[in-house]
């Protein structure tokens, strides 16, 4: 082997190798910039903020529920609680109480009559509307220091992590 294919692969080992580094230092980033953000968005300040901002008067587990069946409704309470990483019973009662206040309602699935979805219904989507409108309010002067291609990497870079990882936890892992 001549001396420049030695130097060659030895010079691909250590970027191999500091690659390796650099992705493990870069994950970890991740990792925690993701606990951080999660946080975040846990903090019950932040959410009393965007119903006072919308002018809603709802329970904070509530409003979180109601959003989480307004995105991904038509919702069985099984999956809606797997997504709020709620137990099954408590979102059972918390969706009851969203039905008795107008807000959604449940009917059979058309896949299985055993299973009850539950729909939002047009008062419900009012609320909701002025949460994404409060939300926006909220955000814009965060978002006002991002050029719009960051923005939209940060949208399309996080869309397809989630993708990645729903798919990856589902056995479809497209990677």
């Amino acid at each position: 082997m001549c001396i420049v294919h030695i130097v060659t692969l030895s010079r691909a080992s250590r970027e191999f190798v500091q690659n390796t580094r650099n992705t493990k230092k870069r994950l970890r980033e991740l990792h925690g910039a993701l606990v951080d953000l999660i946080a975040v968005m846990n903090q019950p300040q932040r959410d009393q903020a965007l119903l006072a901002e919308a002018g809603v008067s709802l329970e904070r587990a509530l409003f979180q529920l109601l959003v989480g069946i307004e995105r991904f409704g038509p919702i069985g309470v099984v999956e809606l609680s797997e997504r709020a990483g709620r137990d099954y019973t408590t979102v059972s009662r918390q969706v009851a109480k969203l039905e008795s206040l107008g807000l959604v309602e449940r009917r059979p699935s058309p896949a299985d009559r055993r299973v009850h979805e539950a729909v939002i219904t047009d008062s419900g989507r009012q609320i909701t509307d002025a949460l994404d409108a409060a939300r926006q309010r909220l955000a814009a002067p965060i978002l006002a220091r991002w050029s719009e291609e960051d923005f939209s990497d940060l949208v399309r870079l996080m869309r397809r992590l989630v993708d990645d990882l729903m798919a990856s936890s589902s056995g479809t892992d497209r990677t």
